[in-house]
């Protein structure tokens, strides 16, 4: 007789119900052990479903051998229940096994996340039981395969082929999924378009996959398949289309399936509703979205959050924390999703005092522990400029992924903390995590910011490839940058100038930059020109080719650049520098005399002023207007933004507490100089972060370099 007993240890103290062991009870048509079994099953009621393994043991050791297909019916209630290993044990024991045996069991593996356990399941009912498998049999085997068993998946294929399963719509279907799944595309579309008969789980299944691997080409071509079929689309569908046009960036054809989503007899869920306002955010277009928010009847948090996010996406960062504070009058608890967009936009202002608080909300709520929540916090400190805050957040994040360990590095190495970033790079490789396209961006700059060229030429040339990542125009702008603050301005533009892509503003920049920092003004001023040609009204190359003439007391060129952007009507913007005292923002402009405090913030500093000038302080006049008198050129010196804003910011923290600034433009080589020395005769800590980078003031050094 087959072994029927529970395993050992397995059997738990139950209240048995006297009238379930009635004869008639199990007698009935109605109340057999084999529907009890698949109500358990379908329940994952474990304790329901041992009570009727008890009474079979029981019944058969009066009744004889208990049948195959109860064996099977109790194989399926443990996999149901997640005790696969129990349903291990009772097929290992049966004496005789049909494809039902082997598909239940193999059916519990794949929901395991047993690949290999089921492909070794198929061979064996093969081998040892000469059972050939049927299509419920093949589609749970390649739908168990994902990218590590991808020649098993092919394998699999061939039998499907030979043996004519393929006409199965689940076998196809899951076929689609398999390659698209291993990123094979092409053997997908191949599937899609040789072998005919495809239902809309089909279409949706291949379409969301498409989107998930970033093949949004073949997404396309897919939805003009199912066009031109005329299939019905469902729910699902829309949904899918949706992440197509966002994907796309294609407002029209959006409008397009609004359209007919409309027209259609669907009943629009939270799903379709989410899907839409997150499509016309990812176009730009939050009105649209909003308007079909407002029109919405219920709202959950995955609605709310998908309109926050669409003014997130759209630069819109105040108007998507507003939206917090009136989902709360709703009394909707924020979600990890919900978060991850609110620290996003404290990021996006760079309110620390703010994203305090929501550090704070994740802690009560439990959702700190959130890896999403977790990268949105190290995001938010590192862009907010404390960070140490987000290393911190780091350092006690229970499990981490690659955007976790791209914001690490990135963070750090945007700070100018170049060796941090890539000790932090080398433990992200012990860990076995897998870096990806953004991660060499913030390798790649932290080698620059080092000046470390074999170095970042060897990631470039070898580690990238070794990992299958095609560098991209971030990338070749970080080499441009290696090479430029290297001083090896010839490479940088010969290394341009070999490789054909289309470089952008901020290419060339970065060389145009490179070449005021190491004075060769001939070919700045070559390189400007080069570049106003790519883009005649980009006001920081102007500003830069200015002080080049500037430095070398070319005043004629002055002129001739300042009369050109007024001619071309390009404005220089003016400098402004914010910070947060208290929870409240204080904004400061060049010569500022609005705030109400400005006679003191003035006082104090002329005499930080008169305190570093002991220490070599001179002002830099070369790069203000020439055609104002030296002491007028001072003054104007004297009351920069950022200068305005670090006064006041040491008139109102405590001692030793470290300054934050914000400013809008970069800073003038003669404020980067003073705040340096500012830092140590006032002994602090001062974090400013202009628009190229975040300098770290600290006792008279700048963790830029003075390279910036």
């Amino acid at each position: 007789m087959p072994v029927l007993k529970l395993p050992i240890g397995d059997i738990v103290p139950v209240k048995f119900t006297p009238f379930l062991f009635r004869s008639n009870f199990f007698a009935s048509p109605h109340q057999n052990p084999i529907k009890l079994l698949k109500v358990a099953a379908d329940a994952k009621n474990l304790k329901f479903g041992r009570i009727v393994h008890a009474h079979l043991i029981i019944t058969n050791h009066s009744h004889g051998d208990c049948k195959v297909n109860q064996l099977n019916s109790l194989i399926n209630l443990y996999v149901k229940c997640d005790e696969v290993s129990i349903a291990r044990q009772m097929f290992d024991s049966m004496p005789r096994r049909n494809v039902i045996s082997w598909s239940t069991l193999m059916a519990g593996y794949m929901q395991n996340g047993s690949p290999l356990e089921v492909f070794e399941l198929l061979k064996k009912m093969v081998v040892k039981d000469n059972i050939l498998p049927n299509e419920y049999v093949i589609a749970t085997v390649i739908s168990s395969c994902d990218s590590q068993m991808y020649i098993e998946g092919k394998q699999c294929h061939g039998y499907v082929f030979k043996s004519g399963l393929e006409l199965h719509q689940y076998v196809k279907n899951t076929l689609i999924q398999m390659y698209s799944k291993c990123s094979d595309v092409r053997a997908a579309m191949q599937i899609l378009y040789t072998v005919p008969g495809y239902d809309i789980f089909c279409y949706n299944l291949v379409m969301s996959e498409l989107l998930q691997h970033t093949h949004t080409g073949e997404a396309v071509e897919v939805l003009k398949l199912m066009i031109s079929e005329g299939i019905e689309w469902n729910n699902a569908t829309f949904v899918t289309i949706f992440r197509l046009c966002a994907s796309l960036k294609d407002i029209k054809l959006g409008k397009q399936v609004h359209a007919q989503m409309l027209k259609s007899d669907i009943d629009y869920d939270v799903y379709i509703g989410s899907s839409l306002i997150d499509m016309y955010g990812k176009c730009g277009n939050v009105s649209s979205g909003r308007a079909f928010f407002d029109q919405l009847q219920s709202r959950n948090v995955v609605s709310w959050t998908s309109i926050m996010a669409a003014y997130f996406q759209n630069g819109f960062f105040e108007e998507a924390l507003d939206l917090f504070s009136k989902m709360e009058v709703d009394h909707i608890p924020p979600n990890e999703y919900t978060l991850a967009v609110l620290l996003n936009s404290a990021a996006g202002l760079s309110a620390l005092s703010l994203g305090d608080q929501l550090h704070a909300r994740a802690e009560k709520s439990g959702l700190k522990a959130n890896v999403i929540v977790g990268n949105a916090l190290i995001i938010m400190y590192s862009k907010s400029g404390d960070i140490l805050a987000a290393r911190c957040v780091f350092s006690n994040m229970m499990c981490c992924d690659t955007i976790t360990w791209n914001a690490v590095i990135t963070g750090h190495s945007h700070h100018g903390l170049g060796a941090v970033a890539l000790s932090m790079f080398q433990d992200m490789l012990a860990t076995r995590e897998r870096p990806n396209y953004v991660t060499f961006i913030g390798v790649l700059s932290a080698c620059a910011h080092l000046s470390r060229v074999d170095e970042g030429f060897y990631y470039f040339n070898h580690l990238m490839k070794q990992f299958g990542i095609v560098p991209g125009l971030e990338h070749y702008t970080c080499i441009v940058g290696l090479l430029s603050r290297s001083g090896r301005l010839d490479e940088a533009e010969k290394f341009m100038a070999s490789n054909q892509i289309n470089w952008d503003v901020v290419s060339w920049r970065t060389l145009l930059n490179a070449c005021y920092v190491h004075r060769n003004y001939d070919k700045g001023k070559q390189i400007a020109e080069n570049l106003l040609q790519l883009e005649p009204k980009d006001v920081g190359t102007y500003i830069l080719l200015s002080n080049m003439h500037a430095r070398v007391r070319r005043w004629d060129g002055v002129v001739k650049i300042r009369k050109l952007m007024r001619e071309r009507n390009v404005k220089k913007e003016p400098g402004v520098s914010w910070l947060e005292i208290r929870n409240v923002a204080h904004v400061f402009t060049s010569e500022d005399i609005k705030h109400p405090e400005s006679n003191l913030i003035y006082d104090k500093v002329k005499d930080l002023l008169s305190k570093i000038r002991p220490l070599g302080y001179v002002p830099d006049i070369a790069s203000v207007l020439h055609d104002i008198e030296d002491e007028q050129k001072v003054d104007n010196l004297s009351y920069h933004s950022e200068k305005l804003a670090i006064a006041y910011g040491l008139m109102k923290t405590p001692s030793g507490a470290p300054i934050r600034v914000i400013k809008n433009l970069r800073m003038c080589d003669d404020c980067h100089t003073a705040v340096k020395l500012i830092s140590k005769v006032a002994n602090r800590f001062i974090i400013v972060r202009d628009a190229n980078r975040f300098h770290h003031f600290q006792d008279g050094f700048c963790s830029c370099g003075d390279y910036w």
